[in-house]
């Protein structure tokens, strides 16, 4: 390089040794010597004089702008660097996932994804807040928020049947994830011969995965490992124990294999507790199964679960202006009295099921003894739904049977023995109970299939005695049908008068005619009111909406939804009960309990009452949901001076009790009340078993004021929390406060708009 050729501004190198300089200043001094000043690469400024003899280890470096003129068009490198800026964003925003989603979360919401959920790596958590409190928006945040983290690739979620073409829909249009159904079709076409695995965003039945070993296998390969699974109403995976046996349900064992391939695994559900301590620590080791090893004992385990549960109950939500998000819920008991004939089929069939569950326990054979019992106790809850539908099942019952014997006459001796003990050998007794949680049209034919053929009869002669005795009971069940003397229904058309006709419905209710409840507030009459009513059984669906029709003079204002009813036709229903004013009734079987918003009604009844309690609370969380403004009202109808009205009858006594003195949060513990340690299902059984003995009947009333004393159940509120988590107004102004300071520091609206709108012109 030669001296003459040294700039300013140049940057040269062999000035300093490996290193490159850049020229400060250059003076002359003649025509072969010349002074540099310049800067070192460290900051600091230091000069040399140079001879011709230096030229040969000098080199000029050409620096990074050299050579270009910035005359480039500013408008186009604008919009590059805004392009930019808008593909970063994600990094800076503090609620990206709701900035950029179609949602409004409220508090509550907001403090489970960012606060309770995002903060622990690896997710294992169970979301339990109640029944309507938006527990899929927040799986939705969630998913949005790991993914744009770069946290999730892979994600599924796991949900009942009737409830993923709902999930799809969700997640499709509030948060713009593409979520895709499994069925049989795109298994079977599947590129690779495992669809799960090809498919990043996958929504599975939770039937279908739990009994179809092919997936199990196809789950277990390389590659088919994901980064989030969420599971729907996930009491439903549950297992029990009898004395120090575990029923594992297929649910159960489906569970545990999710949680052994995927590393955040998220539960959801507002019931997660069924009345019992181990139950609940078995469910909960399907998040830990070290921590929840073994069978839980008092004293010797923690049954502190706060750092991997939240739940929080509805009367302790709040709205960002520190308002209740949910209004007041009351329920009261409609009792009412039988016929004379009415009474005499009730004791009837109640002592042949008394009879008969006594001959089940008889019986050698496990499993048939358990189809048996589930089978009778099915039919007695018949017995107090409807006269239609006892009638409907006894003759199926009697046809069926009779089937039975006319295949018996093929055998003979210990053939015939054997044929017999075969009978309800293709069902899993120990999993009916999961069966019936399910609201599909094949758990319904199923358990109607149980209820048909279910037998204790261990010879030829004592099934042609049963079903002799069952052509009497059919015969007095067609007569009481026939009489069209029906108090249940009595009952409930005079509410219905009410609640759409009558003009005085205010004063009778001051003047109790009707039980509405001591100081509620009380519904007003209106021609456009919505009324959802809940029956366990499609035979007296089908029998209250002939009744219905006939009683409003004519068809066309009742929608019905029920195990059978495809999705489409379901979301039609659920359309037309909110918007069209001619509907007044949906009537609804289980299959409307999980998943359905009807916060358009604020009245319900219970025309049949659960054996679980935390159906009463699934049922009422269809109307008491987010954006119900109404007090919502719940009847149930009991019978009086039956053996299972008793046990209702004082139960809702105590509920009704316990409601005024804790606030209204005793829907928050239904699932979790015991009864000298026995859950309700159980308790109504002893009821039908040996209540016609005075002292057992006593007693057993006195179990059920017991378990729902009201300060049992305040301490089941202070546990039953579970993980009790509040709050107050001062946590909702601060998550307030944080919403707004994040909605400042997002990339503002307006330049993502210029942006586009500039770059469409381009």
């Amino acid at each position: 390089m030669k001296l003459e050729d040294i700039k300013l501004s140049q940057s040269v190198k062999g000035l300093v040794p490996d290193a490159v300089v850049e020229v400060l200043q250059v003076d002359f001094f003649g025509a072969d010597s010349c002074e540099v000043v310049f800067r070192k690469p460290g900051g600091g400024v230091d000069s040399q004089i140079l001879y011709r003899s230096d030229e040969s280890r000098l080199t000029a470096v050409k620096s990074a702008g050299e050579g270009r003129s910035f005359d480039a068009d500013g408008r186009l490198f604008r919009l590059v660097s805004e392009a930019l800026r808008i593909q970063l964003a994600h990094l800076y925003d503090e609620r990206m996932a709701v900035h950029s989603s179609n949602v409004q979360p409220l508090p509550h919401q907001i403090t489970a994804v960012y606060e309770f959920m995002l903060n622990r790596h690896p997710l294992r958590f169970l979301l339990a807040d109640d029944p309507g409190a938006g527990k899929t928006i927040m799986a939705g945040l969630l998913i949005k928020e790991l993914i744009a983290r770069g946290d999730v690739q892979r994600c599924m979620i796991v949900c009942p049947g009737g409830l993923v073409e709902q999930w799809q829909e969700e997640l499709d249009q509030r948060f713009n994830l593409p979520f895709e159904i499994m069925t049989n079709d795109k298994l079977e076409a599947s590129r690779t011969g495992n669809w799960m695995a090809e498919e990043p965003f996958i929504i599975g039945r939770l039937d279908k995965l739990a009994r179809d070993e092919s997936l199990h296998a196809k789950m277990e390969v390389e590659g088919c490992e994901w980064d989030l699974i969420i599971v729907d109403e996930a009491h439903k995976m549950s297992a029990s124990y009898f004395g120090q046996k575990v029923n594992y349900t297929r649910r159960f064992n489906l569970g545990r294999k999710l949680s052994n391939r995927t590393r955040h695994f998220l539960l959801m559900t507002a019931t997660p507790h069924n009345g019992k301590e181990e139950d609940f620590q078995l469910f909960m080791s399907l998040i830990d199964p070290d921590r929840f090893e073994g069978k839980f004992r008092n004293g010797a385990h923690n049954a502190d679960v706060k750092d991997m549960m939240r739940r929080m109950v509805k009367e302790e939500l709040l709205k960002f202006d520190g308002t209740p998000l949910f209004p007041e819920r009351i329920a009261y008991t409609l009792g009412y009295d039988l016929s004379p004939s009415e009474a005499v089929l009730y004791e009837k069939v109640t002592e042949y099921v008394r009879e008969q569950y006594n001959r089940a326990d008889r019986l050698q054979n496990g499993n048939r003894k358990g189809t048996v019992g589930f089978a009778l106790t099915m039919l007695q809850r018949r017995l107090a739904s409807s006269p239609e539908a006892i009638c409907r099942s006894l003759e199926r019952r009697t046809e069926k049977l009779e089937l039975k014997l006319q295949e018996l006459a093929t055998f003979t001796g210990a053939a015939q023995f054997r044929q017999i003990d075969g009978w309800s050998q293709g069902y899993d007794a120990d999993n009916l109970e999961d069966w019936e949680d399910g609201v599909g049209e094949e758990n319904e034919e199923l358990l109607d299939e149980i209820l048909d053929q279910s037998t204790a009869a261990a010879t030829k002669e004592e099934l042609e005695e049963e079903v002799k005795l069952l052509k009497i009971l059919v015969s007095q069940a067609r007569e009481v049908r026939r009489s069209g003397r029906d108090m249940k229904w009595t009952q409930l058309s005079g509410l219905l008068n009410m609640v759409f006709a009558d003009p005085d419905f205010l004063v009778k209710v001051k003047e109790a005619s009707i039980p509405f409840g001591k100081g509620a507030d009380v519904p007003s009459a209106s021609p456009h009111q919505k009324l959802v009513i809940f029956t366990e059984h499609k035979d007296t669906l089908h029998y209250l909406q002939r009744r219905i029709d006939t009683l409003f003079g004519g068809a066309g204002q009742v929608v019905t939804i029920h195990g059978g009813v495809r999705r489409e036709e379901r979301l039609k229903a659920q359309e037309m009960f909110k918007f069209d004013p001619e509907i007044r009734v949906l009537l609804a079987t289980d299959a409307a309990g999980e998943g359905i918003n009807l916060q358009r009604a604020h009245l319900m009844v219970n025309y049949d009452l659960p054996w679980n309690p935390n159906r009463l609370e699934q049922r009422f969380g269809r109307i008491h949901r987010i954006g119900q403004r109404e007090v919502c009202h719940l009847w149930n109808l009991v019978a009086n001076n039956t053996r299972e009205g008793d046990v209702y009858t004082r139960l809702f006594e105590k509920l009704e009790q316990a409601r005024e003195a804790l606030g209204g949060k005793v829907f928050d513990v239904l699932g979790k009340i015991q009864f000298d340690g026995k859950p309700l299902r159980d308790l109504l059984l002893e009821a039908i078993r040996y209540g016609n003995q005075p002292e057992v009947r006593s007693k057993l009333v006195e179990k059920v004021g017991g378990g729902a004393d009201v300060e049992k159940l305040r301490r089941l509120l202070e546990e039953g929390a579970l993980a009790n988590n509040v709050m107050d107004t001062t946590e909702v102004e601060r998550v307030r406060e944080d919403m707004e300071l994040a909605s400042m520091r997002r990339l503002q609206p307006q330049f993502v708009s210029s942006f586009f709108k500039a770059a469409f012109e381009e």
